[in-house]
């Protein structure tokens, strides 16, 4: 090769690595949150998730889009995607680890907290099927209140099985379950939608009207929302009827996406589509309620897990180049920039699996009421954190970051969605906010958590004592962004501190004292940038 195109000082791609050892600060929330027992099975899949082939196949399901077939060759319909077989490799794995719906047989205290984690590390690889994933997995509860989806329905649901044909729920091993709430003139607010859902015999409905946002077309069925006689009601929606016939759900285009390829999103119509009512007529809002309650904890652990996929690859990137004499790493601004990074990614999986945890206490009122605030808290903070996170991560990498082709182009397009979807950042606040005014006991159970490592952290406790003032007084809706940044950052320190060491020890001194706006913005004597480093595997 000539000696102009000789290659040197350029990092290796990071591959066939232990993703899970490779992120002590989630191993340690595993344990703390009381999941110590699912350590082995996480660091085998860790070594799966790490692999050559998994990160190949996270990019080919991206690459190759779903392609939309509305009629066959014939003409019938057929308003479908085809998807890339690497689609359904990363749905096959996510239903073999009961992520998918079969959660919820665990009767293991931690298995919620277990399958947070597990979510985490996959979000690393690729997050486009996770979105069947949480919708099916969140769906369980609601049709569980409907005895005559039981069976083929629900117990298909819970099967730890994929089944990707596109054939009538009698011919199938396993099923997924997608979402259809959002209209042209509503978006969150689904009062505003306008199909129509009438009675047509023997229990089920007609539905006319159409969803602007319909999640992942191919699933078995829907849940989807519309006014019948008593108002804004929840519904069941199959993909093909009793008979064998599809439904009269009509694909009309393909939302073409920022990010997030590997999955399909289209706009649709119901053309007196049948459909089965959940939770009662006039009740929609507070059925969908219960599902969203696990479905934006995903968003939190999803987007978690894509700050601390890109946080590896700038740390990787970090100790293999080499600029003015010695690594990146080395550099002192550099490793104050890494320090932080690795900072805000333990921070924001001790949230994920604290609120996780509440799932795993459903007969304790504390937990029940905790998870009601820690879920909007994590969705909004977490989510919101994610294309700051990823974008330091791109200057870390330079011109190498920015390109396609690099890991980082493909999480940047991917981080804002988790923010938007399940309910934008004001919506977050204002769920926070309608929590505290509706619940007598909700001020004390939040500062009960708040308080259970006091005395350890003088900052976290000036905090605490900040944001026990505050909460004497009513909530104010201007300022909801602000009250739920400081809880949530507070409830990061106090699940850190849980665990005393170097890392609670940097949290607290570089995000409850003083600091800038931009990321390794910190005082070097409050951030020990070398000793966090180490505290994450990277000394």
């Amino acid at each position: 090769m000539p000696a102009t195109h000789e290659v040197s000082n350029q990092p290796p791609p990071l591959r066939d690595f232990n993703r899970f050892l490779a992120n002590p600060p989630l191993r340690a929330a595993l344990a703390r949150e009381g999941a110590p027992w699912a350590d082995e099975e996480l660091i085998a899949r860790g070594v799966e998730l790490g692999s050559g082939e998994w990160i190949e196949r996270g990019e080919t399901a991206n690459r190759n889009r779903p392609r939309l077939r509305l009629f066959d060759r014939f003409g019938h319909r057929l308003d479908r995607f085809d998807f890339d077989p690497a689609w359904h490799a990363c749905l096959d794995w996510l239903k073999r680890q009961c992520l998918a719906g079969a959660a919820w047989h665990d009767a293991r205290t931690g298995a919620a907290v277990r399958r947070a984690a597990l979510f985490q590390l996959f979000a690393e690889v690729e997050c486009g099927s996770l979105c069947p994933a949480t919708m099916s997995h969140s769906a369980v509860p609601l049709l569980a209140l409907s005895p005559a989806l039981a069976d083929p329905w629900l117990r298909l649901l819970q099967a730890p099985v994929h089944d990707g044909r596109d054939l009538p729920i009698a011919q199938k091993s396993g099923l997924l379950i997608g979402m259809g709430l959002t209209e042209k003139q509503g978006g969150s607010d689904l009062r505003a939608n306008t199909t129509r859902a009438v009675p047509a015999g023997d229990g089920w409905y007609a539905l006319t009207g159409h969803k602007w946002f319909f999640s992942v077309p191919n699933s078995d069925a829907h849940l989807v929302t519309a006014q019948a006689a008593d108002g804004l009601s929840c519904f069941f929606l199959p993909r093909f009827l009793p008979d064998g016939r599809r439904n009269a759900v009509r694909i009309q285009r393909t939302k073409d996406k920022l990010g997030d390829h590997a999955n399909a999103s289209a706009e649709v119509e119901f053309d007196a589509a049948l459909a089965w009512p959940i939770g009662g007529e006039g009740r929609g809002i507070a059925t969908i309620i219960e599902m969203a309650n696990h479905t934006r904890l995903d968003c939190a652990s999803g987007s978690a897990g894509i700050m601390h996929g890109v946080f590896s690859e700038a740390l990787h990137h970090a100790r293999h180049r080499h600029a003015f004499g010695k690594p990146l790493i080395e550099q002192p601004l550099m490793a104050a920039v890494l320090a932080d990074l690795a900072l805000e990614c333990a921070g924001h999986s001790a949230l994920c699996l604290r609120a996780a945890a509440t799932v795993d206490h459903p007969g304790d009122g504390g937990e029940r009421l905790l998870k009601r605030l820690l879920t909007p808290l994590a969705k909004y903070w977490i989510c919101k954190r994610t294309p700051t996170v990823v974008a330091e991560t791109m200057e870390v990498l330079g011109g190498n970051g920015y390109i396609e082709e690099g890991p980082i182009a493909r999480p940047f397009r991917q981080s804002p969605l988790n923010s938007i979807w399940e309910g934008a950042g004001n919506v977050m606040c204002l769920d926070l906010l309608r929590v505290l005014a509706r619940e007598p006991h909700a001020r004390e159970v939040l500062i009960s958590e708040l308080e259970r490592p006091l005395g350890i952290h003088p900052a976290h406790d000036r905090q605490v004592a900040r944001i026990k003032d505050q909460l004497r007084r009513e909530p104010v809706e201007a300022q909801a962004r602000w009250l739920a940044e400081e809880l949530a950052v507070a409830l990061e320190a106090s699940c850190l501190l849980r665990t005393p060491g170097v890392l609670a020890e940097a949290f607290c001194n570089s995000r409850e004292a003083a600091r800038g706006q931009c990321l390794g913005a910190v005082a070097a004597p409050a951030l020990a940038a070398g000793e966090v480093l180490r505290a994450v595997g990277a000394g």
